[in-house]
């Protein structure tokens, strides 16, 4: 359901508005975090025997890899040169066999990483949803759906390709390197530590590469963020952008936007640019080394033409780990950015959640007791709720009236304990809601708000959402109490009829009246309409009052409304002003007192004529 939560962000500062892209992180600054690490490669263990298989899968690889040269040595000098066919024949059938085992393993490692990448990435992915999911609704206001979204799908993608391929590949490329390392010292140290004199400066620009592609790829983390979540708000925002002819506006800021996250890329791809290419020539003045020292060596004698063909192979091969594991560090600067946001979402504390020792909330009376009530969004905003006391007898209905910024809804809020309370308490049937299971207290409290939220499912599915398993007939009976089941009727597809995304082919007052009928369905014993007769017009507020008969016969309600007419049959009305009852009685007693409630009264009344 949907919430207009009134002062959430007044506490929002710069660092928060920074928050909202993951940009303003003290992670940031660490070089290597070990313990997001530790965190990633843990969703490696389910998959251990299948990370095992493509291990040794790897070491097969890798062998077969290191035996091609070798063997070609062995052909060059043993056959080729006395003219042996018959050895020539064997060798070359070895070298066949080689290559088909070689094909074999790297097909099965590479179909064993992609089923556990998918697997880690789809873990992932449902770790962070159900996270989210529970997180209270302050963390969602305070951050922009399409960063999250970018958190879920974009730095998620990015630790999968480290997971599941990284970590194997850049075992194997140890291998390959140190093999080959050995048995070009084996063959000729000569003429291998010759081949090495490159590798200082293998090493230093590897580092200078590491020192500045850590922090451009996070920025491109940020960045890609940023487009995203700008990208979500102005498609939600698409109506108010066009009423206001910001067309263009928005278009600059989001080419703005789109402009850092491409030059972001473009310096962080630059230094792979610049970095492969200069791990490329080394690999050539190796080879050239080979060829200067080795041809030498062979007119000479001191070397075979076999071994300087392998010794050419073997530099070729050694070079391509290097630039192997120099993409895995490309990947691995990336992975980590993104690894430390999706880490701190994960981390991030749950601080609305079961107490320990809570209880099943039994089938509820629907007596509501709020008892000294002190509420605040953060702790650094002012204070929302001040000391508010009041109790609302089982079956009887309260309104809750005031200004802009009262409390009104912060009230429904806490009833359903989306937030928590600083101090005081309240008690549903003299039970702390805080002691009570979270799931147990929400089914029996139902809320029906101003802008009800329908998902882009058919519309039987819309009313069912709150009881899944609801029979068709339950469902056509809690519409027809709600008034919308004739023009649910009046569509093609009737009940089967899929709402369009934020209902935009229903019009407000079909969507509240869907809104009810889910909430007929649910039978609450604690309901809140939070201004759920706003922005209707006179003719649908007729339908949507008799369906409010419906659902209030029988149960605790608190209504929530700004349009006094709406109130005046409620059993009791409390008047808020800056987060405290300032009057409360009925509709007459408060007109004749001529207080706030009259004031607003005679306000409204006199600019509805």
């Amino acid at each position: 359901m949907s919430f207009s939560i009134g002062g959430i962000t007044s506490g929002m500062g710069p660092r928060d508005a920074l928050d909202r892209y993951g940009s303003a992180n003290r992670e940031d600054t660490a070089k290597f975090n070990p313990r997001v690490i530790r965190r990633l490669l843990a969703y490696l263990r389910p998959h251990g025997w299948k990370m095992a298989v493509a291990f040794v899968l790897t070491l097969g690889e890798s062998g077969l890899t290191l035996l091609a040269p070798y063997l070609t040595k062995v052909a060059i000098d043993q056959y080729i040169e006395p003219g042996d066919m018959d050895g020539l024949w064997r060798i070359a059938l070895v070298l066949t066999v080689a290559f088909v085992a070689l094909f074999a393993v790297s097909a099965g490692q590479r179909y064993l990483l992609s089923w556990v990448g998918q697997n880690v990435l789809a873990k992932l992915r449902e770790d962070l949803f159900r996270h989210l999911q529970r997180l209270h609704l302050g963390y969602h206001d305070r951050h922009i759906v399409g960063v999250t979204v970018s958190r879920v799908m974009n730095d998620v993608a990015e630790i999968n390709e480290l997971l599941s391929q990284g970590v194997i590949t850049l075992i194997g490329d140890v291998i390959v390197l140190v093999g080959i390392i050995i048995i070009m010292l084996t063959m000729s140290p000569r003429l291998a530590l010759l081949t090495f004199i490159v590798l200082p400066l293998v090493f230093l620009a590897t580092w200078i590469f590491s020192h500045h592609a850590r922090s451009a790829f996070r920025e491109t983390r940020s960045k890609i963020a940023a487009v995203v979540g700008d990208l979500a708000e102005d498609i939600s925002g698409m109506r108010a952008i066009q009423a206001f002819a910001q067309e263009k506006a928005s278009q600059e800021r989001f080419e703005r936007v789109n402009l850092e996250n491409r030059e972001a890329y473009i310096k962080a791809m630059s230094l792979s640019f610049i970095f492969l290419p200069t791990i490329e020539i080394l690999g050539m003045v190796a080879t050239a080394i080979v060829l200067w020292f080795g041809g030498r060596y062979v007119i000479g004698g001191t070397v075979t033409i076999g071994v300087m063909v392998a010794f050419l192979s073997y530099v070729t091969r050694f070079f391509q780990p290097i630039l192997e594991v120099s993409r895995l560090f490309t990947t691995f600067q990336s992975a980590m950015a993104g690894g430390e946001q999706v880490v701190r979402l994960l981390d991030t504390p749950l601080e609305i959640t079961d107490a320990p020792g809570a209880v099943e909330m039994p089938p509820a009376a629907g007596r509501v007791e709020f008892d000294h009530v002190v509420f605040r969004y953060n702790p650094d905003a002012p204070i929302v709720i001040n000391d508010v006391s009041f109790v609302i007898q089982p079956g009887q209905t309260v309104a809750l009236v005031g200004p802009t910024g009262a409390g009104k809804t912060s009230i429904a809020n806490l009833v359903t304990r989306f937030y928590d309370i600083q101090s005081g308490s309240i008690r549903i049937d003299d039970m702390d809601i805080r002691g009570v299971t979270l799931d147990s207290l929400r089914r029996q409290v139902c809320v029906v708000s101003q802008e009800p939220f329908l998902f882009s499912r058919s519309i039987e599915e819309n009313i069912l959402y709150g009881k899944p398993d609801a029979t068709r007939e339950e469902v056509e009976e809690a519409a027809r109490q709600a008034n919308a089941h004739d023009f649910i009727m009046a569509y093609p597809d009737g009940y089967e009829t899929r709402i369009q995304e934020g209902g935009v082919n229903l019009s407000v007052g079909q969507r509240q009246l869907i809104s009810i009928a889910r909430a007929i369905l649910t039978k609450p014993r604690i309901l809140i309409l939070d201004e759920a007769t706003a922005n209707i017009d006179t003719v649908t507020e007729v339908y949507i009052q008799q369906a409010l008969e419906h659902l209030l016969q029988g149960r605790t309600a608190i209504v929530i409304a700004h349009r006094l007419s709406t109130v005046r049959n409620a059993d009791w009305i409390y008047v808020l002003d800056h987060g405290s009852i300032v009057e409360q009685g009925s509709h007459g007693d408060l007109i004749d007192r001529g207080g706030l409630y009259s004031q607003l009264y005679a306000r409204q009344f006199s600019s509805s004529n």
